[in-house]
C-alpha cells in the first residue's frame, strides 16, 4: 500500500516527460516530471530506509519533498506565463531544511518536523493557487486546475492537526502504524494523483489548443484564416441573435508590394490585423479572406455599431505612418457591410458585403458602403481616398 503513491507518481513523471517531448517550447512538463520523481524519490527513501541513518534519511526526504513541491509549483506558474522568484524559492527551501536539522539534531522533536513540512509544504501551494485566481475568461480547464490546487493545499492542514492528535509515534514502528502515516499516504494517491492528473489534462489542452490556433490562424495577421473564420462563422450564425458583416480591402496594396517591396506589405497587413483584433470584442470573429481583404463579423450588433466600428478602422489605418511612406502620406482601405438576415447564411452574408465592398471602391475607395434596411439603396460614409 505504501509503495502505491510512488508508482503512481512515477507513471506521472513518465507522462509529463512524454508530453515535454511534444511541447519542446513549453519547458513546465519536464519540471514537473522532475516534481513527480522528486516526490516519489522522497517517499521511497522514508519507506526503503535508504539512507539508513535516522538523520540522513531525514534530511534526504525532506530535500527531495521540498524540491518536489517548489518544482511543481514553478511548473504550475510557468504553464500560466509566471514564475516562483528564486530568491523566495530558496528562502522556502533554506528555511524548511533549516527547521528540519534543528528539530533532528539539536532539539529532536519528531512532531515539530511533521508539522513544519505538512504546514511549509500547504503553505507554498497555497500561495501558488492564490497567484493563479480565475480571471476573466479563464478557461475552464484553468478554473480546475486552480480548485483542485487549492484543495491540494488545504489538505494538508487540517488532516494533519486531525490524524496527529490522535496518532502515536513514539517509534519507528509506531509511526508506520499511525493514522497520520496512513492518511497521508491515502491522500497523496488521491488528492496528489489528483493533481497530477489535472495538471496533465490542462497540459495536453494547451497543446491542442496550440495546434488548433496554428491550424486556424493566419501566420502573418494573428488573425483566423478563411477555412477557420468561415467555419466559425457559420456555427455562430446558427442562433437568432443579430450580427453584422463587415469585408475590408486594402486600397492599391499590390502597389505597395510593387513600390516598396513585400517586406512593406506584410507590414501593412500586420498593422491593419491588430487594428481589426482590438475592434474585436471577445464574440467578434475576425479573419483573413486572403490577400488584403479582411473580414469582421460582428455578433449580437446592429448597423449603427457596424458603422462606428469600420469608420474607427478607416480612419485608424489612415492616420499610421508607415517608415516606408513619404511623410504625408497615407494608406487607406474600403468597407462593405452587410447585416444578417432571415435564412441569409454565412456564404450569402459574406456575398451581400462583397456587393458593398465593390461599390465602395468603385465610388472612389477609402470610404464605407453598407446596406439598409429596404436593401436597394446604400449609404456611403468616408472620404475619398487619400493618394499616396
Amino acid at each position: 500500500m505504501a509503495l502505491v503513491p510512488p508508482a503512481i507518481l512515477s507513471v506521472f513523471a513518465l507522462g509529463f516527460v512524454w508530453v515535454g517531448t511534444i511541447a519542446r517550447r513549453r519547458p513546465h512538463p519536464l519540471l514537473l516530471a522532475a516534481a513527480c520523481i522528486l516526490f516519489a524519490a522522497g517517499s521511497s527513501s522514508q519507506l526503503l530506509h535508504w539512507p539508513a541513518d535516522p538523520g540522513l534519511n531525514a534530511m534526504a526526504s525532506g530535500l527531495a519533498y521540498t524540491l518536489a513541491v517548489l518544482a511543481a509549483c514553478q511548473g504550475i506558474l510557468l504553464r500560466s506565463g509566471m514564475t516562483l522568484r528564486l530568491g523566495l524559492a530558496v528562502g522556502f527551501l533554506l528555511a524548511i531544511m533549516g527547521l528540519l536539522w534543528y528539530f533532528f539534531y539539536v532539539d529532536r522533536n519528531l512532531t515539530a518536523r511533521i508539522y513544519i513540512q505538512n504546514f511549509g509544504y500547504g503553505a507554498i501551494l497555497l500561495a501558488t493557487a492564490l497567484h493563479l485566481l480565475p480571471r476573466r475568461r479563464t478557461r475552464t480547464v484553468d478554473r480546475v486546475l486552480f480548485w483542485v490546487l487549492l484543495i491540494c493545499a488545504l489538505q494538508f492542514f487540517p488532516r494533519t492537526i486531525l490524524t496527529m492528535g490522535v496518532s502515536d509515534i513514539s517509534s519507528t514502528g509506531a509511526f508506520a502504524r499511525s493514522l497520520f502515516w496512513q492518511m497521508l499516504q491515502l491522500s497523496l494517491a488521491i488528492v496528489g494523483a489528483g493533481l497530477a492528473l489535472t495538471i496533465l489534462a490542462a497540459t495536453v489542452t494547451d497543446i491542442m489548443d496550440e495546434l488548433r490556433r496554428e491550424r486556424d490562424g493566419d501566420g502573418l495577421t494573428g488573425v483566423l484564416n478563411r477555412r477557420a473564420f468561415e467555419e466559425q462563422a457559420g456555427a455562430l450564425l446558427t442562433g437568432d441573435g443579430q450580427a453584422v458583416l463587415i469585408l475590408c480591402d486594402l486600397d492599391h496594396f499590390k502597389n505597395i508590394n510593387d513600390t516598396y517591396g513585400h517586406d512593406a506589405g506584410d507590414q501593412v497587413l500586420r498593422r491593419f490585423g491588430t487594428l481589426l483584433r482590438d475592434s474585436a470584442r471577445a464574440a467578434d470573429l475576425v479573419g483573413r479572406m486572403g490577400g488584403e481583404e479582411f473580414a469582421l463579423l460582428l455578433a449580437e450588433a446592429d448597423m449603427h455599431r457596424a458603422h462606428r466600428v469600420a469608420e474607427e478602422l478607416r480612419s485608424g489605418l489612415e492616420a499610421t505612418r508607415f517608415p516606408f511612406l513619404p511623410p504625408q502620406s497615407s494608406l487607406t482601405a474600403s468597407f462593405g457591410i452587410a447585416t444578417r438576415k432571415k435564412g441569409r447564411n454565412i456564404r450569402n452574408l459574406m456575398k451581400a458585403a462583397d456587393r458593398q465592398l465593390y461599390t465602395a471602391k468603385a465610388g472612389g475607395r477609402n470610404r464605407i458602403v453598407a446596406e439598409i434596411a429596404d436593401a436597394k439603396t446604400i449609404r456611403s460614409l468616408g472620404r475619398p481616398q487619400a493618394r499616396t
